[in-house]
């Protein structure tokens, strides 16, 4: 892949509702923004005035006149990911899916196969990673500052973001602390055990997943769309000491036997972080924090068991 100017890169948006509208902001700071695609003709032409760039209807009309894009992000329904990153992919164009990649880890994978045979980027938006709460945890526990990590939890509350229709709080919440638990632990669970309920809306709305790791380590998720205050907390237990954050104000607090430390850094929006790591990679630069499609292949596969483990009582068993 030839190395490109930020300058240089184009780069459309498929789905602008929800958290695509988010994408669309940050890609136009950074300069690369140069289409973006919805079903919705009013949201389109809005984004159209706004940023003066072109919009189109569809994916087809998209991909037929935008004939020099060097990336695309997906960012339309869960269920429809598969579909449109598939027709992006074929087109020889790097491609950014938000998370979850596929509600199915089938599709996950068909999509890593086709992607390597085009020989394009395919990543996907497990945000966290760039959270500069989740980097400093990373830092701490790969240099064995406070001895050997031992167990993770993570609570993420909220009401139910009105534009999520197709999925459950696992596939939409709970993916995003399976992703940083596999990220902080750089290790793959062997058994899923979930408890999971609805209680106001047609999907799971509450969920409990253990993942039990080897050497008998562990990470509880636990996640909700009942409670009103909105939640994004984790703590991690080491042999040590004690490391909780703030995944929202990105404060972390560090106690061992002798003292706590609070350390200070400036807020840096993590979306910001993520969008620039990927441009970066399109532009043929070597990314730290790339999310690889084998990555969000164990991520689905982790949600699918979970569900299944909810719907049956059992544990569930993988080799990942």
């Amino acid at each position: 892949m030839k190395n490109l100017t930020n300058k240089s890169i184009k780069v459309a948006v498929v789905g602008t509702g929800g958290w695509g509208k988010n994408h669309v902001r940050v890609l136009n700071d950074l300069g690369v923004l140069t289409a973006v695609c919805d079903s919705d003709q009013g949201r389109i032409d809005a984004l159209s005035k706004k940023f003066k760039i072109n919009s189109y209807l569809s994916i087809d009309t998209l991909l037929e006149k935008e004939i020099d894009l060097n990336a695309c992000l997906v960012c339309t329904p869960t269920k429809t990911h598969f579909k449109v990153a598939r027709e992006i992919i074929k087109h020889k164009i790097n491609v950014f899916v938000e998370k979850p990649l596929s509600f199915s880890s089938v599709e996950c994978i068909e999509l890593t196969n086709l992607s390597k045979e085009n020989n394009v980027i395919l990543t996907s938006g497990y945000i966290e990673r760039f959270n500069p709460v989740v980097q400093d945890l990373k830092q701490i526990i790969d240099d064995n500052r406070y001895g050997e990590l031992l167990m993770m939890e993570f609570h993420r509350e909220n009401r139910m973001p009105l534009h999520i229709k197709d999925v459950g709080i696992i596939y939409d919440t709970s993916v995003h602390d399976i992703d940083t638990a596999l990220f902080i632990f750089n290790s793959k669970p062997n058994v899923v055990f979930a408890r999971a309920g609805k209680k106001f809306h047609n999907s799971e709305d509450f969920a409990t997943i253990m993942l039990g790791f080897p050497k008998n380590k562990v990470a509880i998720i636990a996640s909700n769309w009942i409670t009103p205050k909105k939640v994004r907390r984790f703590s991690a237990v080491c042999s040590e000491g004690t490391i909780t954050g703030d995944f929202i104000t990105q404060e972390i607090r560090i106690d061992d036997e002798n003292q706590t430390i609070i350390p200070r850094r400036k807020f840096k929006e993590p979306l910001t972080l993520e969008l620039e790591n990927f441009i970066k990679a399109v532009s043929g630069n070597i990314t730290k924090f790339l999310v690889t499609p084998e990555d969000a292949t164990a991520v689905t596969r982790i949600a699918e068991a979970a569900l299944i483990s909810s719907n049956t009582g059992n544990p569930v068993y993988l080799s990942l």
